[in-house]
Formats: C-alpha cells, sequence, structure tokens
C-alpha cells in the first residue's frame, strides 16, 4: 500500500480543507516540541545549579502553557481528520451508489458467475469496509504528517546544539522506515486477505438472512450455518494473523528506535563526562531524540489500523473506474453527449423499430438475441415466449437501457434509441420484473415509488387492480404495514402484486411484464391478464411468459428460441371483463 493514496485526495475534495488544517496543527505540533524541549532542558539545568529561582518559576508556567498548546493542537488535528474522514465516507459511499446505478444490474449479474455474493460484498464495502477509513485519515495521516515534519525539525535543532548527535540521529533514523517498509509487504498480503475473508463472510451472511426460510423449509440450514463458521474461522485466523504482524512491527520499530537512541545517550554521556558539552545542551539532545523517531514508530504501527480502509478504498476505486456501457448514459460513441432537448419521443405516439438487433455478452459464447427484427406501434399488446435463456430477458434489457446492442439498431420515430437520455427514456417505462424487490419500508410506500406524489386514494385504487387490495386490508396496519427487507413478510405472489400495483400507478405509456403470473394460482393469473388487458388498452404492452399456452388472448404473440424472434398465429381475442372497465376510472 502507498503511504499516501492521491486517489483519496482525488475523491474527497471537500475534506481537503480539513486536511490542510491537520497539516497546519501539526506543523504547530512540531514548533511546539522543539519548544518544550527547550524549556525543560533549561529548566533541569538550572535546577540541578540552583540558580534563577524567579526565572525557573516563569519557565515552568511556559512549559505548563507549551504543554496545553500542544494537547490542544493533537485534539484539534485529529478532530479535524475525523471531520474529514466522514467527508471522505460520505463522497465515496455517493459516488459507489450513484456509479453502481449507472453500471445497472447487467454489471452485478456479469460478476454473479465468479461471485455469488457480489451484491453481499458491495453492501459491506460501503458500510463497514469504509468505516476503516477513520483510521486512516484520524490516526494514520495525521501521524503521517508528523513523520515528515518532527524528524526533520528535530535534526536542524539538534544540529544548532550539537553536530556529532546530528549526525548519529541522522545516520540511524532511516532504519525506522527501513523495517517498517519489510514488515509492511507482509503486512499488505495478509490484509488483502483479511479484507477479501470479511467481504466474502458478509456477502454470504447477507444471502443466507435473505433465503432463511426457504433453507428452513429444504433443510438446507444447518450445512449454511457450517459453511457460514468455516469462513467465520477462516477470518479469525486472518485477523489474528494480522495482529501477530502489527505485533511484530511494533516491536521491530520500537527495538530498532531504542537502539539508536542509547547510541546517541552513550555518545552524548561520554562527551559529557569529558566536559566536550554542556549540561544543558546534553539535556536538549537526550530530550529530542526520542522525539525524532516516536512519530515514524507511531505511523508505522498506524499504518496496520488503517490497512483495512484503505483496502476497501481499493475496492471502491475500481468499481468506480469501472466504465460506464453507452447505453446507460445516453451516448453514442463518436457523437457528442445528447440533451433531452435534443431528441425528444414520445411512447404514445412514436413507434419502437429493432431492425437485426444482435445481442452478445461479454465473457459468454454465443448470441443472446441474434437478427432480431421488431415493430412496436403506440397500443401494442405483445406477449413474447420461450423456454429459459432464449432471450426473452435480454429483449427487455435492452428496452430498459441495462444493455446496448452488438450489432443492428433500435430507433423510436427514427430516432436511435441510443442518442436518447436515459432518464427521459425510462420515465415512459414501467417495469415487473420477476422477482420484484421491495424496500424496508410500508405497503403504501413501495407501491407509491413510480409516483411519490400519489394520493392514498390513487395508491388504493392501482392495489384493487391489481387484486393486491384483499391481503393489504388483512394486514395488521394495512397500507401502513412495514414490509421488511425484500419484503419477506409477504408471500411470492403478494410481492408480485404489489409491483403490480405500483406499475400500473405509474402512468406510463409502455408496460413491461416480466412473467407477471408466475406466483400466482391460475384463477388469480386469468383475473390479473383480464385486469391488464382493461387497464391498458390504451399503453403499449410487452409481457414474457414461459410459454404458448401462458400467452394472454389479446395483441401479438412471438417466440424466441436461442435468440431468435418468430411470430407465432394470433390467438383468438377476448374481450376485457366489464366490471374491470370501471377501475380506470
Amino acid at each position: 500500500m502507498k503511504p499516501l493514496d492521491p486517489r483519496l485526495l482525488r475523491y474527497s475534495a471537500a475534506a481537503r480543507g480539513y486536511l490542510v488544517v491537520t497539516v497546519g496543527l501539526g506543523l504547530a505540533a512540531t514548533g511546539l516540541i522543539l519548544i518544550q524541549a527547550g524549556l525543560l532542558a533549561h529548566v533541569l539545568a538550572s535546577a540541578a545549579t540552583g540558580t534563577g529561582g524567579t526565572v525557573l518559576a516563569s519557565t515552568l508556567v511556559a512549559l505548563l502553557a507549551v504543554l496545553l498548546a500542544r494537547a490542544a493542537a493533537s485534539y484539534g488535528g485529529e478532530a479535524t481528520a475525523l471531520r474529514a474522514a466522514a467527508v471522505v465516507k460520505s463522497q465515496l459511499r455517493r459516488r459507489l451508489t450513484e456509479h453502481a446505478l449507472r453500471l445497472g444490474p447487467s454489471w452485478l449479474a456479469r460478476h454473479r458467475p465468479q461471485n455469488p455474493q457480489m451484491s453481499g460484498e458491495v453492501t459491506t464495502l460501503a458500510t463497514r469496509g469504509l468505516d476503516g477509513l477513520d483510521a486512516y485519515f484520524a490516526r494514520y495521516l495525521p501521524q503521517l504528517v508528523l513523520a515528515g515534519l518532527v524528524p526533520v525539525a528535530v535534526l536542524i535543532r539538534v544540529g544548532f546544539a550539537d553536530w556529532i548527535s546530528c549526525l548519529v540521529i541522522g545516520v540511524t533514523l532511516p532504519l525506522i522506515p527501513v523495517f517498517a517498509i519489510l514488515v509492511g509487504r507482509h503486512t499488505k498480503a495478509t490484509t488483502q486477505r483479511q479484507w477479501r475473508l470479511l467481504a466474502r463472510l458478509g456477502g454470504h451472511f447477507l444471502d443466507v438472512v435473505e433465503g432463511l426460510p426457504t433453507l428452513k423449509l429444504f433443510g438446507r440450514a444447518k450445512p449454511q450455518a457450517e459453511v457460514i463458521g468455516k469462513v467465520t474461522e477462516e477470518y479469525r485466523a486472518a485477523t489474528m494473523s494480522s495482529l501477530r504482524v502489527a505485533f511484530l512491527s511494533g516491536f521491530v520499530l520500537e527495538l530498532a528506535a531504542a537502539l539508536a537512541t542509547a547510541l546517541v545517550a552513550v555518545e552524548v554521556g561520554l562527551r559529557l563526562l569529558a566536559g566536550h558539552m554542556s549540561y544543558q545542551t546534553a539535556l536538549l539532545v537526550l530530550l529530542l531524540t526520542p522525539e525524532a523517531y516516536l512519530p515514524l514508530r507511531a505511523v508505522g504501527a498506524q499504518f496496520h489500523a488503517s490497512t483495512e480502509g484503505a483496502a476497501a478504498a481499493r475496492d471502491v476505486f475500481a468499481i468506480l473506474d469501472t466504465p460506464v456501457p453507452a447505453a446507460a448514459t445516453g451516448s453514442v460513441p463518436g457523437r457528442p453527449q445528447a440533451s433531452a432537448a435534443d431528441h425528444s419521443v414520445s411512447l404514445r405516439e412514436d413507434a419502437i423499430m429493432l431492425s437485426g438487433v444482435t445481442l452478445t455478452y461479454p465473457g459468454r459464447d454465443g448470441d443472446a438475441l441474434s437478427g432480431v427484427n421488431l415493430v412496436i406501434r403506440p397500443g401494442d399488446q405483445i406477449t413474447l415466449t420461450g423456454p429459459s435463456g432464449a432471450g426473452k430477458s435480454s429483449l427487455l434489457a435492452l428496452l430498459l437501457r441495462f444493455a446496448q446492442p452488438t450489432g443492428g439498431r433500435i430507433e423510436i420515430g427514427g430516432t436511435d434509441l441510443a442518442s436518447i437520455p436515459v432518464g427521459e427514456w425510462r420515465r415512459q417505462i414501467s417495469w415487473v420484473p420477476q422477482q420484484p424487490y421491495l424496500f424496508t419500508a410500508s405497503v403504501a410506500d413501495n407501491i407509491a415509488l413510480g409516483d411519490p406524489a400519489a394520493s392514498r386514494e390513487a395508491i388504493a385504487r392501482a392495489a384493487r387492480a391489481a387484486g393486491a387490495a384483499e391481503f393489504i386490508d388483512s394486514l395488521p396496519r394495512g397500507y401502513a404495514t412495514e414490509v421488511g427487507e425484500r419484503g419477506l413478510r409477504l408471500s411470492s405472489g403478494q410481492r408480485q402484486q404489489i409491483a403490480l400495483a405500483r406499475a400500473f400507478l405509474r402512468d406510463a405509456p409502455l408496460l413491461l411484464l416480466d412473467e407477471p403470473t408466475a406466483h400466482l394460482d391460475a384463477v388469480r393469473a386469468r383475473q390479473l391478464d383480464m385486469v391488464i388487458a382493461a387497464l391498458m388498452a390504451d399503453r403499449t404492452v410487452i409481457q414474457v411468459t414461459h410459454g404458448q399456452t401462458q400467452a394472454r388472448d389479446v395483441g401479438r404473440v412471438f417466440a424466441l428460441e436461442a435468440g431468435r424472434l418468430r411470430q407465432t398465429p394470433r390467438r383468438p381475442q377476448m374481450p376485457p371483463a366489464p366490471d374491470l372497465v370501471a377501475v380506470r376510472s
């Protein structure tokens, strides 16, 4: 690890003021150390000779003032450094969240095959990992500043008092950082292993807690507990190894500093006995010599305390350095960034045209989609069928701008989709995925996610349309009931109905449904199809189903096989139920 990672400063511009104050207080502390040593040497020399009682009293008062000022400078430096750490952590967490959102779910999905706990590791990284920066900024960084200032100042001051002692200190001083570097190379490997195990433990534990009901149901809770126990033991061993290295480095640095100080004390004592040095000068040299080595020893010790936070910051930088796909930025390679005013499209009026669209995921063999041609007109009711892996979700990912075509072109009203700002595009879309995400909030808040300003009446109307009103009314607090993390207090079908209510509430001209009836029984699934036909008659609906038998009775039906799209014969159209038409009003 570098002594000072410049990326931490580059990503934390707002903290530079605090860091400047920390450096300034470090300079003040350096000057106070020199003044303190001079005053203390004068007090001891005067007391030994028994001269200057009045002067001695004033010197003691000045020494007390210096000690108080030094304590204040030390406290102020740590306080401002902690404030800098808080600012840096806030900025990095915000940047990490924003960048992860821009990377989108496709980025996370590409990393899951190599790392199934990827989402848990990102969570651990943004919480426990970045908290380790407190030690980096509050203790390591101030000590690093003092380590660069105090030894130089001490050498200059001792050089004016006794050049021989200055030479001895100057020769032995580099031994401290040399030993620190040698030990630090081993520390880097052990700390990185410790952090990887912590991230792995956090990610796996998060997945186990989220899937605990399923594990209990299938009797697999005990094996997962054993896995967590094994990872915990590995983390314990790595932590103890890191502590052993830290204690060893502290011993090595203390031993080197003690030997160097003893060498200076011996040569000063011999010259003092021979009468070649005054008593006050000898005291000054002996008082300043430990101060020259102390910051270097302290920075070596604080280095180990800060490595976890620095390792987490490096992982954050690796994510921040990941380029955002053009599909998520609304930019076309070789063209300037588009603005909302440049390309304004309306999915209520403009058709979506896919021409020879091909999609290939990085690192995967074969095309997820191959030569897809499709025209989606406003008000179309389209059903996509096909087996798992046929490319249905990939087609929705293209329309959601989670992925970008590797071949072909997608146009809306003659405008390239890649040139339309992502925010403007997604504001016209409602999406219900296979496994909708519910936040730790009330039922009403989860339904109103797409329209936070919606009234309670509109929320209840959307819930009734999705068939969720009955079970919501039976909850302890109705629409104010907390659903728990990921909605684990609800069944799969209930979570799906809340997600559908969320989509119905949002007045979006394009509705994308990915297996909306997968968790519902046959009766409720049939009712939901009629609701969709009634509520979305004037909107564009693209619904993904698993097989032809699950296809809706309205609109066009397309089948996807190995990434290739073909239209299937249209099924007889069934009119919407009369009692459901009134729901729209």
